[in-house]
């Protein structure tokens, strides 16, 4: 699924209105069908609905919306917004229709002086002032009305965006002069501002509905953002055949654990070789090596000559791939064989937890990693790999792109649609995951899972983009059985051969 911009967005409706054909409010009728099924699967006649239209095409939504929400019986009261004295042409014309709609009582134009109505618990507010057009933070009088609105207890149903929010960046915005949603009725396609967890405040539940614009201007018009299906994943998927061995299916080699830390490479090193790996090597001191062989027999042991913590590169000529990071510890000793590592590994590698902060400690041998390795940051690690903290999550996406350009590298940004940003300036989000899977150790089998896919022989590119939607309908899978209470991170190693199964479509 592409996501784009708001003025891509525009574009889109004019060259649905243009090559449909179909007339502009038609389409806005259209549009109005499918908010007013979505906000009837909310809402019962019974409960008493305030509208508040902009002068806009949101407000012409609204507006529209309004007329099948009355004719469905539901008590309605509009408030349209007109303090310039201008709607767009749609807007107008549906102000026409809703004035001359017997069973909307209660219609107000505003254009000067604004009588608030009461918004009590009982209430429900459908939010039409203003969606991807917006360009600008609110002032004045819509600003004094979205506080309004945020500080009653009423119910608020947003259509496209929660009035106030910009489509992408909102680091300059007002937060206080932002509508805060409860649901937020979105049309056709996802906005880039809608993703980031900062935002979450605003928009509330969140729903794609479909109203059909142009497949051939979305198919035709390139963006550098885009949210993955697992129809796009289906056809990455390896086969193996039935006369492999485990010669055939990979090594990997994974660098893990310090004292105390040795459960982090074992997450990490179990959840690798359940990602279809032939072989894997774990390189860990000498304490952990007891509890390592207990827990995965099936892994082979290289033991660090220190007891609590890793100090010296292992040759890796022999493997297809490689994981450092998980429970490693920072002693300058470990930063110093870290940077020997990833030096003389030619094979793919993942560099996730306490790797990430060793570079951000030392940022000077930033500069000196290889091409195309995979960082698997947080945000807080992100931050302090960019050496200074972002403002808010667009910010923070926006120095990510850059670094993996500027670097030549994948950064994978964890959260809830966690953003892989690749050597090229696009970004790929994921649409698996949950909050149940914000418990320790959770990374951990994210660096094991893509380590093992590498391993397997995918590209950087698609050992990415498998491993977060695994990881993630890993947990989805989870989540069904355990709740997200109790998740815990070895459960989404449990589940992650239903995850594949599940990819593979058996």
């Amino acid at each position: 699924m592409k996501i784009f911009t708001g003025t891509q967005i525009q574009e889109l409706d004019k060259y649905t209105i243009e090559h449909e054909p179909i007339k502009s409010i038609d389409l806005m009728e259209r549009a109005a069908k499918a908010l007013t099924k979505a906000v009837a699967a909310e809402c019962t006649p019974a409960e008493k609905m305030v509208v508040f239209a902009g002068p806009g095409n949101n407000g012409g939504d609204a507006l529209a919306v309004s007329c099948l929400l009355a004719d469905r019986g539901y008590d309605i009261s509009v408030f349209l917004f007109n303090t310039k004295g201008k709607l767009s042409e749609d807007c107008a014309e549906n102000k026409k229709r809703a004035l001359e709609n017997g069973n909307i009582k209660h219609f107000i134009e505003v254009t000067k002086e604004f009588d608030p109505p009461a918004l009590t618990e009982e209430t429900v507010v459908i939010d039409g002032l203003f969606g991807t057009g917006l360009v600008k933070p609110l002032e004045s009088g819509y600003a004094s009305l979205v506080k309004y609105i945020n500080q009653s207890p009423c119910r608020v149903i947003s259509i496209d965006m929660p009035s106030g929010l910009l489509a992408e960046c909102n680091t300059y915005n007002i937060q206080a002069h932002i509508i805060r949603a409860d649901l937020t009725l979105t049309l056709h396609t996802l906005k880039l501002a809608l993703l980031f967890a900062d935002n979450q405040q605003y928009v509330g539940r969140l729903k794609v509905l479909g109203i059909g614009l142009s497949e051939e201007y979305i198919r035709n018009t390139n963006t550098s953002f885009t949210m993955q299906e697992v129809d796009d994943l289906r056809p990455l998927l390896m086969r193996r055949s039935d006369f492999v061995h485990k010669g055939n299916m990979g090594h990997a080699l994974l660098i893990a654990g310090s004292y105390g830390m040795a459960g982090a490479a074992m997450l990490a090193a179990k959840a690798c070789l359940r990602s279809g790996v032939g072989k894997l090597t774990v390189h860990t001191p000498k304490n952990n090596c007891q509890v390592m062989q207990m827990s995965v027999p099936e892994a082979v042991l290289s033991v660090d000559t220190e007891d609590t913590y890793f100090s010296e590169a292992v040759v890796a000529d022999e493997f297809d791939a490689l994981g450092v990071g998980p429970g490693l510890g920072q002693v300058e000793g470990t930063a110093i064989a870290l940077i020997a590592q990833l030096r003389r590994t030619n094979a793919p590698t993942v560099v996730d937890a306490d790797a990430l902060n060793i570079l951000a400690s030392h940022r000077a041998w930033m500069q000196q990693l290889p091409k195309n390795i995979i960082m698997t940051p947080h945000p807080r690690e992100f931050d302090r790999l960019s050496g200074s903290r972002s403002s808010d999550d667009y910010e923070r996406l926006m120095k990510a792109v850059d670094m993996a350009v500027r670097l030549q590298v994948y950064i994978l940004l964890k959260g809830h649609y966690s953003a892989l940003c690749l050597p090229d300036g696009k970004v790929v989000f994921n649409t698996t995951g949950n909050s149940g899977m914000a418990t320790a150790g959770s990374g951990d089998v994210l660096t094991g899972i893509i380590t093992g896919l590498l391993g397997r022989g995918y590209h950087q590119r698609e050992a990415c983009l498998l491993g977060m939607y695994l990881h993630g309908l890993a947990g989805d899978l989870a989540v069904r059985d355990k709740g997200k209470e109790c998740l815990i991170a070895s459960d989404l190693i449990d589940y992650l051969p239903k995850a594949f199964k599940n990819l593979y479509g058996e």
